[in-house]
């Protein structure tokens, strides 16, 4: 079985730390990869994921979750030979780097009634699965697919969530 190795930066609870740890992995093992995975995580602030979305994607406000790919996937299927992506000195596939609002996350935590945890967890699923060549930008197949993935990742946390027309997240 393939491992994630997960480099995280920044401050948050233990139980945040450790569901974002498992959050990642569990979104990596849900792929069955034959070849071992590495990702950063970079906890922030509003201001401080402000400050990437401007630098990186000419937005200048904050939001809760940034992805930067580093290889080229679609729907959980590397676009090359994964033997071409193995860092020869690490021997894994780097993923890319996900920015994390801690602040952000606490806000929607308490938005959505499950707390800033649980909120960590689910942005964590989020942005692996756009590391791994997910996207939403459609409004149909693509966001639906995505959709259906976090679901089933997080459901096999204990995680699952029930959205209703209110509650549905637009991001």
């Amino acid at each position: 079985m393939s491992k994630l190795k997960v480099d995280l930066e920044g401050q948050a609870s233990p139980a945040a730390v450790s569901l974002i740890r498992l959050a990642a992995k569990a979104a990596y093992a849900a792929f069955d990869y034959p070849f071992d995975g590495e990702v950063h995580i970079q906890i922030t602030d509003d201001e401080g994921i402000r400050e990437y979305n401007r630098d990186y994607r000419q937005i200048d406000k904050a939001t809760d979750v940034l992805s930067f790919p580093l290889n080229d996937f679609y729907r959980g299927e590397p676009e090359e030979d994964p033997a071409e992506l193995i860092d020869p000195e690490t021997g894994r596939v780097p993923l890319g780097d996900m920015i994390l609002s801690l602040e952000r996350a606490k806000a929607q935590g308490r938005e959505y009634g499950h707390g800033a945890a649980r909120e960590c967890a689910y942005l964590t699923v989020h942005s692996m699965l756009h590391l791994l060549g997910f996207d939403h930008v459609d409004e149909g197949e693509e966001k639906a697919a995505m959709r259906e993935r976090e679901e089933s990742i997080l459901s096999v946390l204990g995680l699952s969530r029930k959205i209703d027309d209110q509650t549905e997240r637009q991001g």
